[in-house]
């Protein structure tokens, strides 16, 4: 864990919108970097990668999009989707002065990335797209499918290490008890004592329980092209990912071949982004761009 500053701006529909906000360095100016999780996931995800890049003399910025973590939950679910977590993202720079960005996405956050490739370029100074794609296998759609939005009740927090192990266990067969520990503490939060709940809106999983995530688009292609054959992109992907898969890696590095790409062994959907590899990889496209 490491010191961060908490900071929250509204959207343009009102809701109250938070993010971790953690100080660069001091250096010379460069392009700020903001992190956006996953589908069921928070801005703590980044608590061990965003001081190890802001070390490197970049603010970072790590949100909880709407409906997750500190994020105000939305009374209307349609409003969960990629259009809108986007205008929220161009919301929070237009408040906090930033006109571009290095965007780091997990999953989620790298489509939401992408969308914000078609309208929104600008802002966009590089991304790394953290195992995700404009193409995606319906084997790991399907999974995620069965765990987003479908409550539990938990009543410790050893029962929840051992539910996000279930979910998770496939995809990150070397930890520990302790990392287990550390996830659920991110991924839920206590209401009461021995009354924990997921810290989402179960109703961000109706989108994807219901079939409207497609495991490609003619707009999703065109939403990675723009982005990877306009802007520096890294891809990073986990060797045991079953949502992006050898087929859908060898589609994006057809599709812009500059891109930039790394593998982390043994993790599968999504790597943490503090494992070795990922770690290389990010240090040396985040050392190429200003």
């Amino acid at each position: 864990m490491s010191n961060h500053t908490e900071t929250s701006f509204k959207s343009t529909d009102g809701l109250r919108l938070f993010a971790r906000d953690y100080a660069p360095a001091s250096g010379p100016a460069r392009l700020p970097v903001i992190c956006i999780h996953g589908l069921t996931r928070n801005s703590a995800d980044f608590d061990e990668v965003a001081p190890w890049i802001a070390a490197q003399g970049r603010r970072v910025l790590a949100v909880d999009v709407r409906g997750r973590g500190h994020s105000d939950y939305d009374p209307d679910p349609s409003h969960y989707n990629l259009m809108v977590y986007a205008d929220d993202i161009v919301k929070l720079a237009h408040d906090l002065g930033i006109a571009r960005a290095v965007f780091v996405g997990t999953s989620m956050g790298g489509l939401i990335t992408m969308t914000l490739a078609m309208r929104h370029l600008h802002l966009i100074g590089a991304a790394v797209l953290n195992d995700v794609g404009p193409a995606l296998s319906v084997r790991g759609l399907q999974r995620i499918a069965g765990y987003a939005g479908k409550v539990e009740a938990i009543g410790s927090w050893e029962d929840a290490a051992a539910h996000v192990r279930a979910i998770n266990a496939v995809a990150f067969p070397d930890n520990t008890a302790d990392d287990w520990y550390k996830w659920a503490r991110r991924a839920f939060r206590e209401t009461a004592p021995g009354q924990l709940v997921m810290n989402y809106d179960p109703d961000i999983g109706i989108a994807i329980r219901g079939g409207a995530v497609k495991p490609s688009s003619l707009l999703a292609r065109f939403a990675f092209r723009r982005l990877a054959r306009r802007r520096p992109t890294l891809l990073i992907r986990g060797a045991l990912s079953d949502l992006v898969e050898p087929e859908q890696v060898a589609l994006m590095r057809a599709s812009a071949p500059a891109m930039a790409y790394a593998e982390v062994p043994n993790v599968g959907h999504a790597p943490m982004l503090t494992e070795p590899a990922a770690q290389l990889a990010l240090r040396d496209f985040l050392g190429s761009v200003d």
